[in-house]
C-alpha cells in the first residue's frame, strides 16, 4: 500500500435512466446508499483523503452521504470521466491516487489493494476485466508482448478491436504528479466530444510508462448501476456474497436467493436460516439459533439454540439462550429475555425484560415491565403501562402465574408466587403468595330479549 493515499470518487453523473426524482448514487444496495458503499471501501484502505466529485442532486447527495474527512467537488457540466478527475486535481496530494465510481457500488477493499500494489514511480495501473460480451465497454489493446499500449471507446473501436474481450473498468490508479499532467492534457478528439479519463493510458505509455493491469476477484465487482433492472441484479449479487460467507462460516441457508441481509451479520456455526428472512442493521446469531420463514430481525442479538418460529418481528432486542419465540411475534425495542423463555403467538413485548424459564404464550401485551423467573402469563393479558401522558411499569416478580383475561394497571407489582385470578383488572400491588381478583358479581336477566335488525 502507498504510504499516501487520495481516493477520487466520481458520483457526478444523472441516471437519466433511472427514473428516479433521488439521484443515481443516493439509490441502495441492502439498505446503504451506492455512494456510502464506495466511501465505505475507501475509508477501509485508509485513505488520507477522499474526494467525492458531484454534479446531479447537489446538495442532497452531500447531505445523505456525509462524513467526516471526505471533501466535495462540484462538477458544474458533465463533460466526461475525465473532466471530473480534472475537478478534484487541485485537492490532490503528493502520493498515490486512485480513481472509483459513486455507481460501482461492489467493489472490494482486497481488488484496490491489488491494484494500489501495481503502482510505482514508472507505472500506472488499471484495473481490467474479461467479459464473455464486452459490448458497450472500453477494450484493452495489447501489442506482441502484452503490454498495454491503449484503451479504445467501443464508440471508437474498429471491427477487429471489438473483438477484444479483456475491457477497461475504468478504476485506475497512479502517482499524483503525472496524473495532473496527463488529466491536464485530455483533449475532445473521439465520438462523444469528451475528455475520456481512458485516455491516460495512451499518454503514459507515450512517455514511456508501463501500464499494469489487475482484475476483480468476480466480475461484478465492476459492474455499474444505470437503471433499476441493473440495481436489482446488483443487490443479489451483493447477497449472495453475504451468503456465501455465512455458509463457509458453518451457517445451513435454506434457499440462498431468499436471505437478504441490509446490515452487519454475524453468525456462529450450526444456525439454520430458513426462507424469506430479512436481516437488517447489527444481528448477531449463537450457535445452534433457528431461524424460521418469514422473520425479520433488526439489530438483535439471539443467543444460543433459540428458535424463531415463523413470521415474527424482532427489533433492538435480545433473546437468551434455549428461547423459543413466535410464531406471529414482535420484540419491540428494549425486549430482554433471559434463558429458556418462551414467547408464544400473537405476544408483543416492549421495553421489558422476561426472566428466565417464564412464559407468555398467548395474544397478550407486555409492556414496560419486568417480569421475573418462572413466571406464566395467561392468555389476553395487558399491561396498561400508558395513562395518556407518562408511561409505567409493571413488576411481576418470580413464580407469579397471571390468569387468562388479565389486565394489569401500571404502575404495579404483582409478588412473588402470587396468583391473579382469570378476567381481574388489578391497578393495586397483589402481595406473595396469596390469589388476588377482581371481578363483578355475575347475574342473568330473565326474560330480556336481543334487538332485531328492522324491529321499532
Amino acid at each position: 500500500m502507498p504510504e499516501s493515499l487520495d481516493v477520487i470518487v466520481l458520483a457526478a453523473g444523472q441516471g437519466t435512466r433511472m427514473r428516479s426524482a433521488v439521484p443515481k448514487v443516493l439509490h441502495e444496495i441492502a439498505g446503504r446508499s451506492l455512494l456510502e458503499r464506495v466511501l465505505d471501501v475507501a475509508a477501509e484502505l485508509g485513505a488520507d483523503r477522499v474526494h467525492v466529485v458531484y454534479g446531479h442532486g447537489g446538495e442532497a447527495v452531500r447531505a445523505a452521504a456525509h462524513r467526516p474527512g471526505v471533501g466535495w467537488v462540484k462538477q458544474a457540466e458533465q463533460l466526461g470521466t475525465g473532466h471530473a478527475v480534472a475537478q478534484a486535481l487541485p485537492e490532490l496530494g503528493e502520493g498515490t491516487v486512485l480513481v472509483l465510481y459513486g455507481d460501482v457500488p461492489l467493489i472490494t477493499p482486497a481488488t484496490c489493494r491489488r491494484l494500489l500494489n501495481e503502482v510505482g514511480s514508472d507505472t500506472v495501473a488499471l484495473l481490467t476485466a474479461t467479459l464473455a460480451d464486452a459490448s458497450g465497454y472500453g477494450r484493452i489493446v495489447r501489442d506482441g508482448s502484452g503490454a498495454v499500449t491503449s484503451i479504445v471507446e467501443d464508440n471508437d473501436a474498429t471491427d477487429d478491436q471489438r473483438t477484444i474481450q479483456e475491457v477497461n473498468t475504468g478504476i485506475l490508479a497512479a502517482q499524483a504528479e503525472p496524473l495532473k499532467r496527463w488529466v491536464r492534457a485530455l483533449g475532445t478528439d473521439n465520438a462523444q466530444g469528451e475528455y475520456y479519463l481512458t485516455d491516460v493510458i495512451r499518454l503514459a505509455v507515450n512517455e514511456g510508462k508501463a501500464v499494469r493491469t489487475a482484475q476483480p476477484e468476480e466480475v461484478t465487482e465492476t459492474l455499474g448501476v444505470n437503471d433499476r433492472e441493473q440495481l436489482a441484479y446488483l443487490e443479489r449479487c451483493f447477497q449472495r456474497r453475504q451468503v456465501r460467507a455465512l455458509m463457509a462460516n458453518g451457517v445451513t441457508i435454506r434457499d440462498p436467493e431468499r436471505l437478504d441481509i441490509r446490515g452487519e451479520v454475524t453468525a456462529e456455526s450450526d444456525v439454520t436460516i430458513d426462507v424469506n428472512v430479512v436481516l437488517e442493521g447489527k444481528v448477531h446469531l449463537a450457535g445452534g439459533v433457528r431461524i424460521g420463514p418469514n422473520n425479520l430481525v433488526r439489530d438483535s442479538t439471539v443467543g444460543a439454540c433459540s428458535e424463531i418460529l415463523a413470521n415474527c418481528v424482532i427489533e433492538e432486542a435480545t433473546v437468551g439462550p434455549d428461547c423459543r419465540v413466535g410464531p406471529f411475534s414482535r420484540l419491540r425495542p428494549g425486549a430482554q429475555l433471559g434463558e429458556s423463555v418462551h414467547i408464544g403467538n400473537y405476544v408483543e413485548v416492549k421495553k421489558s425484560s422476561i426472566g428466565d424459564g417464564s412464559k407468555v404464550n398467548h395474544l397478550t401485551y407486555v409492556g414496560d415491565s419486568d417480569v421475573g423467573r418462572a413466571v406464566n402469563i395467561g392468555a389476553g393479558t395487558i399491561t396498561c403501562n400508558y395513562d395518556g401522558v407518562s408511561k409505567h411499569r409493571t413488576v411481576i416478580e418470580d413464580e407469579a402465574f397471571i390468569g387468562s383475561g388479565v389486565e394489569l394497571v401500571a404502575p404495579v407489582r404483582i409478588g412473588r408466587g402470587a396468583t391473579i385470578g382469570a378476567g381481574s383488572t388489578i391497578g393495586k400491588d397483589a402481595p406473595p403468595d396469596g390469589l388476588t381478583l377482581e371481578r363483578a358479581r355475575q347475574k342473568t336477566i330473565s326474560g330480556w330479549r336481543r334487538p332485531v335488525k328492522g324491529s321499532r
